[in-house]
């Protein structure tokens, strides 16, 4: 995608604004916020968004070529309508990054199936809500580039976030089609697959944990909680590096489909493939024996 798209007149579509305009959920705080403050850094022009309009203004610094929307993702109409503002300030949408999310810890048969519903409706619903509503934009400019920010969850599921990993692994399942359809259109997709951020991922309002239920579980019920409290500020990655990298990828004529951010999610991604490839192996030949005897 061209980083400086242009009108038929050869002029940029906005006056004065030269470089994409991105618009980001979940800019309150954490990668969003960084996200934001990057891209704004490099001389786009961003819409930060958020349910509280007054924490993510507080959390991406006034500039000209910044706009605060309200939004709930997992609202279509709160969707289309900062949509809307967005392409009447600046006139188009170049780069969607879809990063609002939470993340709820806990077994999954203490999970209730009204905090699954609620994970889905953000991570995966509330993108999807938002993507619907920013793709008809693109496609009219036919280009454009949806971001989406997945985790090590979406490649790999662990103890105690299964309601996250379903939440993951259906963002990785949606994007990888939506890429197939959208391509056509000029318009390019990612997925971000972050390791460890130093970021408030582990805020109540990021990270809730599920009500105890099952007696069973409640001794490695406690040694998660444990260490789950006490990652704050010990991740190893810093999140203005993602940002900045986001930032290059964004402005790449061919950007990656994946983006694997961090040395951790690396580990974590190679283990997947050769787990992944030592299961295939096992099994090759009883795999490989399901074709009619005739075939």
């Amino acid at each position: 995608m061209s980083p400086t798209p242009e009108s038929e007149s050869g002029s940029p579509s906005e006056p004065g604004l030269d470089g994409q305009v991105w618009f980001i959920t979940g800019a309150s705080r954490g990668l969003g916020a960084e996200f934001a403050s990057a891209a704004l850094d490099a001389g786009h022009a961003v819409v930060a968004t958020g349910r509280d309009t007054s924490a993510v203004a507080g959390a991406v610094d006034e500039s000209e070529d910044r706009m605060v929307a309200e939004l709930d993702v997992t609202e279509p109409a709160a969707a289309e309508s900062a949509t809307e503002a967005a392409v009447d300030r600046f006139g188009r949408i170049d780069v969607l990054v879809n990063n609002a999310g939470v993340s709820y810890k806990g077994f999954f048969e203490e999970t209730g199936m009204a905090e699954i519903r609620d994970q889905l409706e953000v991570n995966l619903f509330g993108a999807m809500h938002v993507t619907r509503a920013v793709l008809p934009v693109m496609r009219d400019q036919r280009y454009g580039h949806v971001i989406s920010i997945s985790s090590g969850a979406g490649l790999s599921g662990f103890a105690f976030s299964s309601a996250y990993a379903v939440s993951k692994f259906g963002l990785e399942g949606w994007m990888d089609a939506l890429h197939d359809e959208v391509e056509p259109f000029g318009i390019d997709t990612t997925v971000v697959n972050p390791g460890w951020f130093r970021t408030t991922l582990t805020a109540e309002e990021s990270m809730p944990f599920t009500d105890p239920a099952i007696d069973d579980y409640d001794e490695r019920r406690a040694e998660q909680m444990e260490w789950w409290e006490n990652q704050d500020g010990q991740q190893p990655n810093d999140p203005a590096k993602l940002a900045d990298a986001l930032v290059e990828i964004a402005g790449e004529d061919d950007p990656p489909r994946r983006f694997i951010a961090g040395e951790d999610a690396i580990e974590l991604a190679e283990g997947k493939v050769a787990e992944l490839q030592e299961q295939i192996d096992a099994y090759r030949g009883l795999s490989t024996s399901m074709a009619y005897d005739d075939a």
